[in-house]
C-alpha cells in the first residue's frame, strides 16, 4: 500500500532490521574494507570490465542530494586523445599552482605525497571521471530551475562513488587541479556545470607505491555526548 503526505505519493519503506551481531559485522567489514582504499597515482593502462563504472555510477546516483534535485553529472572519459587534452590542461594548471599558488605552509603538507605538477596518471588509467555540480537545471518545460545544497550533495555523491569503486576492485585518485574550468571546455557541458572533481580511475600498476600515511584514530575524530 501507498500513502501520501501533501501532494506526495510514498511508499513502504523496504527495511531490514538486523539482529546486533549482524549488524557489528557488517560495520567491521565495511570498515575494514575502506580502510585498504588509498590514493594512486601510478595506473596500469588495462581495461576496465564493460558494466563496472555504470553499476558504480549508479550506486553514486543513489547518495541524497538537497530537494532530491541530483544535481550531478559524471562525465566518463576513456578516449586516449580527450585524456590526453585533459592532462595538457590540468598540467598547465598545476604548473601556476607549484611554482606560485602554493604557501610554504602548503608545500610542507605536500610534501609526504611527493606530488608535483606532471599528472602522467590521466593518460595512462583507462578511465577518467569527471564529476560536475550542477549549478542549476531545468524543470519539464525547460525553464530554469534552483538546485540545493549543490556542493553538499555532489559531495555525498563523490563518496558513495569512491566507496563503489574500491568495492568494485578499482584503485582512484580524488584529482583537484585549480582553477578546473578547462574541463567544461574540454568536454563541452553546458554553462549550469560546474567540474566539482577529476577521478582517474582502473588497477594500480604492478610498481605502484604510496605514501606510508596514518590515518587519525576514532577518539581523534569523533565526539560522543
Amino acid at each position: 500500500m501507498s500513502s501520501t503526505q501533501g501532494e506526495e505519493r510514498h511508499l513502504p519503506l523496504p527495511f531490514e532490521k538486523l539482529v546486533p551481531e549482524e549488524m557489528q559485522r557488517r560495520a567491521a567489514e565495511f570498515y575494514a574494507e575502506l580502510d585498504t582504499r588509498r590514493s594512486v597515482r601510478f595506473f596500469s593502462d588495462e581495461p576496465i570490465p564493460d558494466g563496472v563504472l555504470e553499476d558504480c555510477i549508479r550506486a553514486a546516483s543513489s547518495a541524497p542530494s538537497g530537494a532530491h534535485r541530483q544535481p550531478w553529472t559524471f562525465a566518463v572519459v576513456r578516449d586516449p586523445k580527450l585524456k590526453h587534452e585533459i592532462r595538457l590542461a590540468a598540467e598547465e594548471e598545476e604548473r601556476e599552482t607549484y611554482a606560485h599558488r602554493l604557501t610554504d605552509e602548503w608545500r610542507e603538507a605536500l610534501r609526504p605525497l611527493g606530488t608535483d605538477w606532471q599528472k602522467p596518471f590521466l593518460e595512462l588509467a583507462p578511465a577518467l571521471i569527471v564529476v560536475f555540480r550542477q549549478a542549476f537545471g531545468t524543470d519539464e518545460k525547460g525553464e530554469r530551475q534552483t538546485n540545493y545544497y549543490t556542493q553538499e550533495s555532489v559531495g555525498l555523491a563523490s563518496g558513495f562513488l569512491l566507496a563503489a569503486l574500491h568495492h568494485a576492485g578499482l584503485a582512484t585518485l580524488t584529482h583537484t587541479p585549480s582553477p578546473m574550468g578547462f574541463l567544461a571546455r574540454l568536454l563541452e557541458r553546458p554553462e549550469n556545470e560546474k567540474a566539482f572533481l577529476l577521478i582517474p580511475v582502473g588497477y594500480p600498476a604492478a610498481d605502484c607505491t604510496v605514501p606510508d600515511l596514518v590515518r587519525k584514530p576514532l577518539d581523534q575524530v569523533s565526539v560522543w555526548y
